[in-house]
């Protein structure tokens, strides 16, 4: 008999049955077939990058205690400064894939600024690492919260800045105590969120191994399907390992196969808009804004609240909309019912995780927002803010009565083109893909990673304008230019009750002069075009190896009647001249030579009939021009479709 033991969440378990045999082998099953897609890393990765997270941690010290020697503080505060790195996201998680990011936090004490941040951790980076070792480091200032992107002996490393109102910062920090958000504006308690959600989450499973096993799986499958990306209105990671860990809180005996299985039903299944909640909401004395749909009305409008644990309690899922609420409950039902088959034998785990259909199967009509630049830098700026305005052009879209689904595809595709002028440009606006450069390849924006775009795809920008690069407009002439596009498709899915015309010209327009009317758009340097792409138009580089682009359905030509018979084929009544008699009581009816049916029963028919058969028979095909030979062709006679009132009472004859 299980014995119950504490209550993980908010609610009490449903099940502490131990797994069964067939539950550890399903496990060890769906274990293996992650290794195949490539989700575990090798150990010796995985010890590369723990070293050089120790090193990040001697750098953040140096670079705290360089920063106190220049303001001449004592050498007791700058002993005891201290510094931590603290990591988040998946890499915290333990469930992230091989040539994922590592997303870490510089915590410094008050005396330490982001002006600080900036100005001295890139040169003491540079110095206290080996040489060579930094292939590429991009900081951004204008992100809200600071950050450095690095390259470091090929591990991407996505270096945060906070301080705290503290003296100091030892070793030993415990990221949890609520205490150490005293002081904080909202900037660096963003920053802190990002551990501490972690950390909470963490201490919220009852076996963390189960966790990391399902939320690979899971991670893989939205990934794989297309739902993945807090940007474009799906859960991102964090909320996802949000999910995973409620199910695990309702059985925390369960093997990670059977938490993956569980976990379509249950969230598929889930009474939306009621929230999941890893742990009670907590008050706190510094009376920061958490999510509470009694007090903030626009809580109330978030349609699948997943609320994160540490507190400030926030809605890790604002961005999710109508359409991607229904195609997030869609793809668990799939998921569902394809689990249910894996546990009874009838489908393997790789099935799980097959591909989507977006471009291949799932739509017939297309938008693509194109969005280019004349720099490359001018680009990364301008993109990321298309990005976070285009879940607006899909509201829009989605109140239009003719469409019955919108749904944005989550990933940008960034090309690079050679134009020579204004007109060349504007062809690549509308879709044009001569231009592009043959020797660049096309890439997705989650591959680019690039920090600056994300920054500002996630609202995360210090201010309303954003740093545009250092492009030059396009000057007609002989020598082509780059020219950099970022395009996102949007999927249209007519409504059951509208006609095939499809006219979304209106809202398109209204969205697009929004957008380039802010501080953002610079003319002659920046570019927007919204575009109808049928899916056999689509580019080749959006589909996958494996992956065939739809082709066109031909139109069905009608044939043409004519009076001129054709070699062998058969001719209709008024081509071949026959007359059409009158149907006749069945005394005087016609027959074949051998007989005819009555009432499914076949007659003999007689001699003198017979006689009386052939005579017309010979007038009809002298009629046609023909020989007649009674033994090796014969008539027949049947009655038109019941359709064609007219015709019922006639019959006719035709060739057999």
């Amino acid at each position: 008999m299980a014995v119950q033991q504490r209550q993980w969440g908010t609610t009490p378990s449903i099940s502490w049955t131990l797994p069964t045999e067939k539950e550890v082998l399903q496990n060890e099953e769906l274990t293996e077939e992650l290794k195949r897609q490539g989700q575990y890393e090798a150990p010796g990765e995985t010890e590369k990058k723990q070293q050089l997270l120790v090193q990040l941690q001697r750098i953040a010290i140096e670079f705290v205690k360089h920063v106190c020697r220049r303001n001449n503080l004592p050498q007791s505060i700058i002993d005891s400064a201290g510094g931590k790195i603290f990591t988040y996201g998946s890499y915290r998680l333990g469930a992230y894939a091989p040539g994922s990011d590592i997303d870490t936090l510089v915590v410094a004490p008050r005396h330490v600024t982001r002006e600080d941040f900036f100005e001295h951790m890139p040169s003491i980076l540079e110095r206290m690492l080996p040489p060579g070792a930094i292939e590429e480091m991009k900081p951004v200032p204008e992100a809200y919260v600071p950050i450095i992107k690095l390259m470091i002996n090929g591990t991407d490393i996505d270096l945060n800045f906070t301080r705290l109102a503290v003296s100091s910062v030892p070793w030993d920090l415990d990221v949890k105590d609520t205490n150490l958000l005293r002081g904080l504006d909202d900037r660096e308690l963003r920053a802190l969120n990002g551990p501490r959600v972690a950390d909470e989450l963490l201490q919220l499973v009852p076996q963390k191994k189960t966790f990391r096993t399902a939320l690979r799986a899971i991670k893989l499958w939205a990934q794989r399907r297309a739902v993945y990306g807090n940007i474009v209105g799906f859960p991102g990671g964090v909320a996802w390992g949000m999910l995973v860990a409620r199910v695990c809180q309702l059985y925390p005996q369960a093997t990670g196969s059977v938490i993956v299985m569980k976990f379509f039903r249950i969230i598929g299944r889930w009474n939306w808009p009621q929230p999941i909640l890893l742990k009670e909401s907590e008050d706190h004395p510094i009376q920061a804004r958490v999510w509470n749909p009694r007090l903030y009305p626009t809580d109330k409008y978030h349609l699948m609240p997943i609320i994160t644990p540490a507190y400030p309690a926030m809605c890790a899922t604002h961005n999710i909309g109508p359409t991607t609420k229904k195609i997030i409950i869609q793809e668990l039902e799939r998921g569902g019912d394809i689990t249910d088959k894996i546990s009874f034998g009838r489908l393997q785990w790789k099935d799980l995780f097959q591909k989507h259909t977006y471009f291949t199967k799932d739509y017939k009509y297309y938008l693509s927002i194109i969005s280019g630049s004349t720099s490359k830098d001018a680009q990364a700026s301008w993109s990321g803010f298309v990005e976070s305005k285009v879940r607006l052009l899909v509201q829009s879209l989605e109140g239009q009565g003719s469409i019955g689904v919108a749904r944005l595809f989550n990933k940008g595709f960034a090309r690079e083109h050679r134009c020579k002028d204004e007109d060349e440009i504007e062809a690549v606006l509308h879709g044009d893909m001569q231009y592009q450069a043959t020797n660049v390849k096309t890439e997705t924006t989650d591959s680019i990673n690039d920090p600056r775009h994300n920054a500002i795809a996630e609202g995360n920008v210090d201010a309303a304008t954003i740093a545009n690069g250092d492009g030059k407009t396009v000057q007609n002439g002989s020598s082509p230019h780059a020219f950099y596009t970022t395009t996102y498709y949007v999927g249209i899915e007519l409504a059951q009750d509208s006609t095939k015309k499809l006219d979304v010209s209106e809202q398109s327009r209204d969205w697009k002069e929004q957008q380039c009317r802010t501080a953002n758009f610079e003319d002659g340097r920046n570019y927007l075009n919204i575009a109808a792409t049928r899916s056999y138009d689509l580019p080749l580089d959006v589909f996958g190896p494996g992956e065939e682009r739809p082709t066109r359905a031909k139109k069905k030509v009608p044939i043409k009647k004519t009076s001129v018979p054709i070699q062998g084929q058969k001719r209709n009544i008024s081509a071949s001249g026959m007359e059409v008699w009158p149907k006749l009581p069945m005394a005087k009816r016609p027959e074949t030579l051998d007989g005819f049916f009555l009432d499914n029963e076949r007659h003999e028919t007689s001699p003198i009939r017979r006689h009386k058969i052939i005579k017309r028979m010979k007038a009809v095909t002298l009629a046609l021009g023909e020989s007649f030979i009674p033994q090796s062709r014969y008539l027949s006679f049947t009655q038109k479709a019941a359709g064609d009132s007219e015709a019922q009472n006639l019959m006719v004859i035709h060739r057999v």
